[in-house]
């Protein structure tokens, strides 16, 4: 019997194993995170503001990566059969553990300054020809690019025609804040809330989007899940633009 328990623990990578092993441990019918699809008995509190209630101990998902997950499956065409090539601007591990497995997906990850990822580039030069993805998914990435138009260009130009690329960004308020003669990372800190943000954007960064060559919808992910949602922690004021581009086939 343990020689079996053995052989069957040897066929589990170790993240893999990790998983398999907190699920056991923090199970529980309390909350459930469709990221990782465990029953928990808690979310632990998070963020520099603390936050109650909203990290899963299971596979470290938010509220905002539930939430957007949920969107995902319910709302688009992610998990369908049809084949796609998707670009993931500095993946989340949590994301990026499943939809490496996802069937028909050719999934490919990038990052500014990262060996782990299967691009290492600036959104600002990305280096893929035009119309090379069928999605795009960046979340809280934006806010730490002084030149983001620039990059958001280079979303749309990446993007097939009928693609659609799910941006998010902390949003604060209804408009943009951004002084680049702020520059030290104390100031930074005290005028966009962390050391390494150039901006703090608003509801407006729909205009954004739309300068750069995309129609944009603006989400409201609490009110896009509000019936598919249960005790998965969501948040409030969490936003997903969902982004076309402007001369797709229709």
């Amino acid at each position: 019997m343990r020689a079996n328990i053995i052989d069957k623990v040897k066929h589990f990578a170790p993240d893999k194993l990790k998983i398999a092993l907190k699920k056991i441990f923090f199970f529980g019918n309390k909350y459930f995170c469709p990221v990782c699809q465990s029953h928990v008995r808690v979310f632990y509190d998070f963020g520099a503001v603390l936050r109650r209630n909203v990290l899963c101990p299971v596979c470290g998902s938010l509220e905002r990566h539930r939430m957007a997950w949920l969107f995902f499956e319910n709302n688009t065409n992610l998990f369908d059969q049809t084949r796609k090539r998707m670009l993931h601007i500095a993946p989340e591990p949590q994301f990026e553990r499943r939809l490496k497995k996802v069937h028909n997906l050719q999934y490919i990850t990038a990052e500014f300054d990262s060996s782990g990822t299967d691009i290492q580039m600036d959104i600002t030069t990305i280096p893929c020809v035009d119309s090379a993805f069928d999605i795009i998914y960046c979340s809280h990435v934006m806010e730490h690019v002084i030149e983001d138009i620039k990059g958001l260009m280079e979303f749309r130009r990446v993007l097939k025609p009928n693609g659609w690329a799910a941006i998010m960004v902390p949003i604060e308020g209804d408009t943009t804040f951004e002084d680049f003669s702020i520059r030290s990372p104390e100031e930074r800190e005290r005028a966009f809330g962390q050391h390494d943000h150039v901006r703090r954007y608003g509801k407006d960064f729909k205009n954004r989007l739309e300068k750069a060559g995309f129609i944009a919808q603006t989400i409201n992910l609490s009110e896009a899940i509000k019936n598919q949602a249960k005790n998965i922690g969501a948040g409030k004021n969490e936003f997903l633009f969902l982004c076309t581009k402007r001369d797709a086939l229709i």
